[in-house]
């Protein structure tokens, strides 16, 4: 069993998805902090000075012995363009992967010129 373990750890796929998923949340953290640092303070200014990290609606105000109950709004707006952010970048990632992909498969691949050789003396021995 440790054998398969380390068969299955050690596999490129597996160690490539485990970078990916460090990156990725390192990216998060950063488009997060681009959201709610540079872009919705500006957002908030044009809709008249909101501020969407405190925007709640109050269920249940608090008292001297419980905190109030709230649905915090405005951070899930916050969230929502964090997500729209990070999966646009991820598109715009992936689509010129697959561009740079497709340019490289369309290139055709020359033959040393060692096999070319080979194919002339080929061809006239056929002669």
């Amino acid at each position: 069993m440790l054998q398969e373990f380390k068969k299955f750890a050690l596999k490129g796929n597996v160690i490539d998805m485990a970078v990916g998923v460090i990156i990725g949340g390192a990216f998060g953290k950063i488009v997060s902090s681009l959201v709610t640092d540079v872009i919705m303070p500006p957002i908030g200014l044009l809709l008249g000075g909101i501020d969407f990290s405190n925007l709640m609606l109050v269920l249940k105000k608090a008292s001297e012995t419980a905190p109030a109950i709230t649905i915090n709004y405005g951070i899930f707006i916050n969230t929502i363009i964090d997500f729209i952010i990070i999966a646009f970048s991820i598109f715009i990632a992936v689509h010129y992967f697959g561009k740079l992909k497709k340019k490289e498969e369309k290139e055709p691949v020359k033959p040393p010129e060692e096999i070319e050789i080979l194919k002339e003396i080929r061809d006239s021995l056929k002669k």
